[in-house]
This record gives C-alpha cells, sequence and structure tokens, in this order.
C-alpha cells in the first residue's frame, strides 16, 4: 500500500484486457468463417467458370459443324460459280499408323443436277521422286489391304471416299492426281490436281 499499488485497480484493467482479448477472439472466428465461406465461394465459382467454359468451347465447335455442313451443302445445292456436273468437294491427307502410312478422304459431289444418279469411278495417282528421279504411283500400288483399285461410284448427291495408302521406300510425294470418270450419259468426267503439302490436314 505503502507503494502505491492499487490491487482492485490492476484486477480491474487485467479484466478489461481479458475481455478485449475474448472480444478479438470471436473477431478472429468471425473472419475465419468468413474466410472459409469466401474460398467455398472461390472454388464454387472457378468449377462453374471452367463448367461454362467448357460448354462454351463445345457449343462454338458444334456451331462450326453446323455452319460447315450448311456451306457443304449450298455448296451441292448452288454452287458459287453456278457450275453443274462433278466436282472435288474436299481432298485430305492424315497421318495413319505407320511411318510412311496417311489416310486418303474425298468427299465427290454432283452439282445442281440431282434428278438422276451418276455412276462411274475415281483413279488416284500420287506422283513425286523416287531416288532423284520422277515417279508415279496408281492407288493399286499404294494400298495398304487388297481391293486398291479405282473406286467405284454411284450417287446422287455425294460420296464419301477413304482409303489407307503406303508410299514405297525413298519416295517424296509432291501431287496427287484424282480423275473421276464419269459413265452416265450427259455428266461429264473430270481431273484435278492437288498439293501434297497443302493436302496434308
Amino acid at each position: 500500500m505503502q507503494a502505491n499499488y492499487n490491487i482492485v485497480a490492476v484486477s480491474q484493467e487485467r479484466q478489461a484486457y481479458e475481455d478485449h482479448i475474448d472480444k478479438l477472439d470471436k473477431e478472429i472466428a468471425t473472419l475465419k468463417q468468413l474466410v472459409a465461406k469466401l474460398e467455398t465461394d472461390r472454388d464454387v465459382d472457378k468449377e462453374a467458370y471452367k463448367e461454362v467454359e467448357s460448354n462454351l468451347v463445345t457449343l462454338q465447335a458444334k456451331i462450326q459443324e453446323q455452319a460447315d455442313a450448311i456451306a457443304f451443302y449450298r455448296g451441292i445445292v448452288s454452287p458459287s460459280d453456278g457450275a453443274a456436273g462433278l466436282r472435288v468437294q474436299s481432298f485430305k491427307l492424315t497421318r495413319a499408323g505407320s511411318e510412311r502410312a496417311y489416310n486418303v478422304r474425298l468427299v465427290l459431289v454432283q452439282l445442281l443436277q440431282h434428278d438422276r444418279k451418276v455412276s462411274g469411278d475415281v483413279g488416284l495417282i500420287v506422283e513425286g521422286m523416287q531416288n532423284g528421279s520422277e515417279a508415279a504411283y496408281p492407288l493399286a500400288d499404294l494400298s495398304a489391304a487388297e481391293g486398291g483399285a479405282d473406286w467405284e461410284f454411284s450417287f446422287r448427291y455425294f460420296q464419301n471416299f477413304e482409303h489407307e495408302i503406303v508410299l514405297p521406300d525413298g519416295f517424296v510425294p509432291e501431287r496427287i492426281k484424282i480423275a473421276v470418270n464419269s459413265k452416265t450419259r450427259s455428266i461429264a468426267s473430270i481431273e484435278e490436281s492437288f498439293s501434297w503439302a497443302s493436302s496434308r490436314g
């Protein structure tokens, strides 16, 4: 008491500190709950965004697919040049299983004239260089399986052709010549040439 030490005042001050600590502990607990809620909301938003992004990509792919289909059929019914007859609508090469193997995909269409079927066959020749000299191989020589002769067709609108070819060793392809031989009167045969490099997809 002579040192002016007031037990009551110290006790009151200590209680005030403890009350303040309790208040801070409650605020910390509240903030932890808020942080946990925000983290959960963030994770939910992230998953929702991923789902929306995935759905958007899928939707864009479907729209592009439908646009390509519309353009394809419009090209058959109303070609830009207004010319009737046979045409190679698309030609594409893609790598197959082995090193020198390729998948050939060709779409042949009949433009404007759809009142009757057109029939015939499609011949394919790959031209290039073989050990420094010009060389050409027909489909029958490149076929990976039996039945590699010319493709027969009979259709009113379009027909797809798919075949696997294997290039000989030492052969460097440069061009693909396609001869579409029509056996239907009044529908002319056609020939088209494609660059090997630009046809690869």
